[in-house]
């Protein structure tokens, strides 16, 4: 807040550099994911790209800040599509756990049913954003009382949103203890890249986790807080992390999950794998 009560927007100049380099980085990413995306087929990775979208839009509104940074408009959109991308991120985060147990044939280990698996993590998250979202357009109305009330909706998606992803961490663990204990046959025979597939899920959960909790420290300490009085936090704790997140996505992209090649005429015959040798895969 200024002296005379009214809404500051930017409490320093923003960076034109910056945000220039983190315009075409996302550029890039959402460029490759959107190809690799259209060329597998897998649809249910465009919330993720779209993710990339608004990522790549958001830093568009921070560039056009440095130039006007009395633009409500533009620090409208700056704030907003860089404050909800991960949850698209999320969507298709969340899409490819349930995916990848089917390709197992696991279903039994999932913690919830598969079929519902899917429904409520997406429908968390589908609602984080909306929370997210709406209160980011009562903080456009840049009247003070409004931006706390905002502010205070903002950290209730956010909370929501870290809630969520912690509960779908916690699933996949115990999904992967449960298949180690207990691996299918498309788990021993290794035609699904299960193991990889769950690193990724770890890593990208992680970086987001550590980037909503910047955020809601960020929100805690309100527009005249420390990290909004300096521009270098959005870029390390947010589009940094946001980028990697991107680039681990794109380097262990869900077409691993697929089966590399046939199972043998044993599988199709419904013969079992011995158990010393389903023991041997756990070791």
């Amino acid at each position: 807040m200024s002296d005379n009560g009214e809404y500051v927007l930017y409490h320093y100049s923003p960076s034109i550099a910056a945000a220039a380099v983190t315009i075409v980085v996302f550029a890039v990413l959402t460029g490759l994911h959107a190809y690799r995306m259209i060329k597998t087929k897998l649809w249910f990775c465009i919330p993720f790209t779209l993710g990339g979208v608004f990522e790549f839009i958001g830093y568009i509104g921070r560039a056009v800040g440095h130039s006007s940074p009395e633009s409500l408009g533009a620090y409208i959109v700056q704030s907003l599509f860089v404050l909800v991308a991960p949850a698209l991120f999320a969507a298709s985060i969340y899409m490819t756990l349930g995916r990848l147990i089917r390709a197992l044939h696991a279903e039994s280990l999932s913690v919830v049913r598969v079929s519902w698996l899917t429904k409520i993590f997406v429908c968390g998250d589908v609602l984080t954003f909306f929370i997210q979202g709406g209160g980011g357009g009562i903080m456009a109305s840049a009247d003070p009382d409004k931006v706390k009330m905002g502010q205070n909706v903002i950290l209730g998606g956010l909370f929501l949103q870290i809630i969520i992803f912690s509960l779908f961490v916690l699933a996949s663990v115990v999904f992967h203890l449960r298949l180690r204990k207990q691996p299918t046959r498309e788990a021993y025979t290794g035609d699904v890249k299960w193991q990889k597939m769950l690193l990724v899920l770890y890593a990208v959960s992680a970086i987001i986790l550590v980037r909503n909790i910047f955020r809601v420290v960020e929100y805690i300490g309100g527009n005249d807080g420390p990290l909004l009085r300096v521009e270098w936090p959005i870029y390390v704790f947010d589009a940094l992390l946001m980028a990697t997140t991107m680039a681990i996505w794109f380097a262990g992209y869900p077409t691993i999950i697929r089966p590399t090649k046939n199972l043998s005429s044993d599988s199709e015959s419904g013969m079992q794998l011995p158990e010393t040798q389903i023991g041997m895969t756990t070791k």
